[in-house]
């Protein structure tokens, strides 16, 4: 257990929040994320999907918990089981600092009622725990409102804008450091 909120002995251990739990993303997750990328919400904000590209993330974010310790977990409804999303981190590259990206994506049903902000901040919980030495950031589109909504209830703000992809502006929000954190 890391704190009241969620509860993890290891970075790979399932991870249960008072809805959710986060466990993570296998090579044999790619149909449940096939039908999480079909959503046309879902998929205007991180596609375009394809089977074949969705088996080659999985793989890839399976690979990336082994390699770096760190990924993305699928999420599911703690009493029905059923699938409400993804979320957690990718350890990236910026500016020369290795950082952890936050991301989420939720069902289309399900948007607006603070999955997002409950995978979110069990990543941020998890993050001070196994990798407190890591600073975390967030992208989104900067007319996702949403997501940006997400990230300030996250106490993620906006620090810059940057583009990702060449048509495309992001904001990027760094978390302040955490207490004890060089």
């Amino acid at each position: 257990m890391f704190n009241d909120r969620v509860r993890a002995a290891q970075p790979t251990d399932p991870v249960h929040t008072v809805r959710l739990i986060l466990k993570p993303i296998r090579a044999e997750d790619v149909d449940e994320l096939v039908l999480l990328h079909s959503d046309p919400i879902v998929a205007r904000w991180t596609g375009p999907w394809s089977r074949p590209s969705i088996e080659t993330w999985t793989t890839d974010m399976a690979e990336r918990w082994n390699v770096d310790g760190v990924g993305k977990w699928l999420a599911h409804d703690r009493s029905s089981g059923s699938l409400v999303g993804r979320g957690g981190f990718t350890r990236i590259d910026l500016d020369g600092e290795a950082v952890l990206e936050l991301g989420w994506a939720v069902r289309d049903a399900l948007t607006g009622r603070g999955y997002a902000t409950e995978i979110g901040q069990a990543a941020l919980d998890w993050a001070a725990a196994f990798f407190p030495q890591l600073p975390v950031v967030s992208f989104t589109e900067v007319h996702n409102l949403a997501s940006r909504a997400v990230m300030h209830r996250l106490g993620l703000r906006e620090r810059k804008r940057t583009r990702r992809i060449p048509e495309t502006i992001f904001t990027m929000a760094p978390l302040p450091m955490r207490e004890g954190v060089a």
